[in-house]
């Protein structure tokens, strides 16, 4: 006999709802091209390399798999330990709501739907309000 439950439709991933690697792709360049063009998240631009590209390919895997996709990152790096990894730089709100906002700007210029960025942006922010490791 088989559980009616194992019968039931699974729930899109957040993955799956943004449209798969290809959009989370596209949202991850959209918030590196953000971050460099406008001078309202000088402040968070300033944290990375001059050049992008590793920083681009690094949130691509994790998001990939913080979305309920492939675990590219982890398979390249292992856990991602974020608060560890993001110590050596200076993060407090400012920081926060900096990166906070270039990720919400994204997310509407990619087209997600709202309720969906509404969704992302609530874990973004507990995520985001986590690593903070300065005062203010």
């Amino acid at each position: 006999m088989t559980d009616p439950a194992d019968e039931a439709p699974q729930k899109p991933t957040a993955f799956e709802l943004v449209g798969g690697e290809a959009r989370v792709r596209e949202l991850v360049d959209r918030f590196y091209d953000l971050m460099d063009l406008e001078a309202d998240f000088a402040g968070i631009r300033a944290m990375h390399p001059q050049t992008l590209d590793g920083s681009r390919d690094k949130l691509f895997w994790f998001l990939c798999g913080w979305l309920g996709g492939p675990d590219h990152y982890i398979e390249r790096f292992g856990h991602p330990r974020l608060r560890a990894r993001h110590l050596p730089f200076a993060i407090a709100s400012p920081e926060r709501d900096q990166w906070l906002r270039c990720m919400a700007w994204a997310m509407e210029d990619v087209g997600l739907a709202q309720p969906l960025r509404e969704r992302l942006l609530h874990s973004f922010f507990d995520t985001a309000d986590w690593m903070r490791n300065h005062p203010g």
